[in-house]
């Protein structure tokens, strides 16, 4: 192989490279509850947990309406451990020493923790943001666009949540 052969072959490899890097930093980097916990031992940031169904539609919708931004990824994925929690999970998952399950219910059934962090309501999607210590802070119900969902990320992310109230919060920060 010859010299300009090499740097052809070497600059089409970095080209290629270098855009799947930055197709995959237009997705966000979901984890599950194992990986952010061992994660979050590390180094400790809030986790954001979109809780949804096989079956639903607005799930699917802001899946691809609002996950799939390239400024709400980089955000989450900046600022948060993000987990995608299916509510209808069937395996036991242990967080702070304790086991949730899956309860069978009807049709389908749910698992324990989808219930716990939403506070008893199942509706999806549901966004939930945890603290750094793993405290739900709020649980959000139903489709956010992608505008909607950064600003509510970046509410809770800079902890105006602490100090401000949301309908002022929003009012004072562009859309």
């Amino acid at each position: 192989m010859n010299k300009n052969t090499s740097f052809t072959l070497l600059l089409l490899f970095l080209v290629l490279g270098s855009k799947t890097i930055l197709a995959q930093d237009n997705k966000i980097h979901w984890l599950t509850w194992e990986q952010a916990l061992a994660k979050s031992k590390v180094e400790k940031r809030m986790i954001v947990v979109d809780v949804y169904t096989q079956w639903c539609g607005w799930c699917k919708r802001m899946d691809k309406n609002t996950f799939q931004q390239k400024e709400v990824a980089q955000y989450i994925n900046e600022h948060y451990y993000p987990i995608r929690f299916d509510a209808e999970y069937k395996e036991p998952i242990h967080i702070n020493e304790k086991e949730y399950r899956y309860v069978p219910s009807g049709r389908r059934g749910y698992h324990e923790l989808a219930a716990a962090i939403t506070f008893g309501k199942l509706s999806f999607p549901t966004i939930v943001f945890l603290d750094e210590n793993w405290k739900v802070i709020q649980p959000i119900p139903g489709y956010q666009n992608a505008k909607t969902f950064k600003l509510i990320s970046q509410y809770f992310a800079e902890g105006h949540y602490k100090t401000t109230p949301w309908d002022k919060f929003k009012n004072t920060n562009s859309y």
